[in-house]
């Protein structure tokens, strides 16, 4: 956050919108050791306006070094990454800025001295939204030399996908192209990242301690005034609270293809709050029947002593609260393909992109199903990684639900290899989990999802599937903000009968005047599919007016396919609409996303 706006928040703020506006377009401008500067002149000037004597402004410009930390994040992993760094960094007496990478000014990278680069990779290959702008600029021709900047890259990715850390390894070597020294070796970050990350951060921070000088502060810097100090919670990812289940409703019909359900989790006594756009991190337990099926399979006693980091407990409850059944990767099929001695898995481990789709189809009973061997409990967890929680867009605001938050969840549930399989979370929450039975959660905060500051400006949501939850978290808050903007929201799946979730809902706030326009695209109730994409191109006349009127739009849902066609649908409305060449039209939206006009919630 920006200096001040870790004093006042925007919301309680003495400063005018006017001001506010003048001091974030100044601050833009600023590199770190400048609003180091900039922070003691302001409170020199407030202490000789209150008759105190103020302190000598030293008005020297040779800049200290200082660790810069940059963090680019879609679901918050690389913010949580960075941000534990930085506090790191501060007890070891370094001089370290936290930034945002949405909140760098590109061309300030020529200023820095020694830069930490922290950032996922989602989709295929791509930069999360806050990276994009700084991803870009490094690769174009406007990137200025830096023959002076020492640098360190961590990566976080999935190892079950192709371009793992791909983002890490573009920044890695677009600084190295354009000058710059690497401090420390990349660190590539799969799921399971918690020990690799402690291990190098350790490492890492004593090649620092001769490189900075003691003594400076540290800073976090945003240039949001909406980006207030949240209220600090004593939960977290790696101390979740417990909750409980409230209710878990099916809201898809009886002859629908999907099994989407409505879910109300308390948070009485938690002290946790969360905003529209935020994220709920669930985690776990995996299927009893399954965890027994595999020890079984390998021939493994559950009642065995496993010690998994400082903890001891049952292998059984190892496999049941600790470790990822639900999901495959190559980590396991290189630890089973050793332990077992098996020659077809060995082969497989050759060939990455026949080994990724073997992956994506089977769980991890799925391959010792197929290839059953008698492991020792010690080969086994050599190569299971630890379970990670699922993220939920919340679906609702506390000023409608006060301490509960509701989920919008598909249970992922189909047959394949002769067996029926069910998602790690979804199952968990759909068909084990019962109500008032205690759940793991945290809040994820995503500032890359917000509502705009001003109610008065109008919001166009595109949420199929799963992908409306957080927009009824929307409009909750701004049906109690009683805001005047207006508000257009897309909405498709495959049937209006069986599946328009929660229907009753968006019907009551058209009919209130809350939700002022809704476009519907139900795929399979005509014999061509239609699309929310196709609802937009048919929409698109309007739908320029309302950018060019200066509405916000948001997606919401399927990163793979959905988002990147709804983005082909913006460019060539823009193109039509705005008689723009497409080239022009790319850049309009682009310069939406700068301007968190345009942002998503992609998974």
């Amino acid at each position: 956050m920006s200096l001040l706006s870790k004093v006042l928040p925007a919301s309680g703020s003495l400063l005018t919108d006017t001001q506010w506006a003048a001091l974030n377009q100044v601050i833009a401008t600023l590199n770190s050791q400048q609003l180091t500067w900039v922070s003691g002149y302001l409170a020199g000037l407030a202490q000789s306006q209150s008759g105190i004597a103020a302190p000598e402004i030293q008005t020297q410009t040779a800049a200290k070094a200082s660790l810069t930390i940059l963090y680019g994040s879609q679901t918050g992993n690389a913010k949580g990454v960075a941000t534990e760094y930085q506090a790191k960094a501060k007890d070891a007496g370094l001089q370290v800025n936290l930034i945002n990478m949405a909140d760098y000014k590109p061309r300030q990278i020529k200023n820095e001295t020694h830069l930490l680069v922290v950032v996922s990779t989602h989709g295929e290959g791509d930069a999360p939204d806050d990276a994009v702008e700084l991803h870009e600029f490094l690769g174009g021709k406007k990137a200025p030399k830096l023959e002076s900047l020492k640098f360190a890259v961590i990566g976080l990715g999935d190892s079950s996908y192709e371009f793992f850390c791909q983002t890490g390894k573009d920044f890695e070597q677009r600084l190295s192209a354009l000058g710059a020294k690497p401090l420390f070796e990349r660190l590539d970050c799969d799921v399971d990242y918690d020990e690799q990350v402690s291990q190098w951060s350790e490492q890492f921070t004593e090649k620092l301690k001769p490189e900075l000088k003691a003594g400076g502060q540290s800073q976090v810097v945003s240039l949001h005034g909406d980006n207030a100090v949240k209220a600090s919670s004593q939960y977290s990812k790696k101390n979740p609270f417990t909750a409980k289940l409230i209710e878990c409703q099916k809201i898809t019909g009886r002859d629908s293809v999907k099994d989407i359900r409505h879910v109300e989790i308390s948070l009485e006594d938690s002290g946790l709050s969360y905003q529209p756009g935020d994220a709920l991190g669930v985690w776990f337990s995996n299927d009893p029947a399954q965890v027994d099926e595999l020890l079984a399979l390998l021939e493994l006693d559950g009642n065995e002593d496993v010690t998994l980091g400082d903890e001891k407990l049952s292998l059984r409850d190892a496999l049941l609260d600790k470790l990822e059944l639900t999901q495959s990767y190559p980590k396991f099929v290189e630890a089973y393909a050793e332990a077992s001695q098996n020659a077809e898995l060995r082969a497989l481990l050759e060939d990455k992109a026949t080994l990724r789709s073997y992956l994506a189809e089977r769980q991890i009973i799925d391959i010792v199903r197929q290839y059953p061997a008698k492991l020792s409990a010690e080969q086994l967890l050599l190569g299971l990684r630890a379970i990670t929680p699922r993220l939920y867009s919340i679906a609702s605001s506390q000023a409608e639900v006060e301490d509960e938050v509701h989920l919008t969840v598909a249970l992922v549930e189909y047959d394949a290899f002769g067996h029926s399989h069910q998602g790690g979370a979804s199952g968990f929450l759909a068909n084990r989990l019962e109500e008032d039975q205690p759940v793991k959660v945290f809040i994820e905060h995503n500032d890359n999802f917000r509502l705009p500051a001003d109610p008065d400006t109008s919001v166009i949501m595109i949420g199929p599937g799963t992908g409306i939850a957080p927009f009824r978290a929307f409009m909750q808050q701004r049906q109690a903000d009683d805001a005047s903007g207006k508000n257009w929201l897309f909405f498709g799946n495959p049937n209006f009968t069986q599946d328009f979730l929660y229907q009753t809902e968006w019907q009551a706030l058209v009919k209130d005047g809350v939700l002022d326009r809704v476009s519907l695209a139900f795929s399979r109730d005509q014999q061509q599919k239609i699309y929310v994409q196709h609802r937009l191109r048919e929409q698109g006349k309007e739908v320029y007016e309302w950018l060019q009127q200066g509405a916000h739009l948001y997606v919401c849902g399927d990163a793979n396919q959905m988002a990147k066609d709804v983005d082909d649908a913006l460019i060539d409305i823009v193109a039509e609409h705005g008689q723009q060449s497409i080239d022009q039209a790319k850049q309009y939206i682009t310069e939406l996303r700068k301007a968190k006009r345009y942002q998503k919630d992609v998974y």
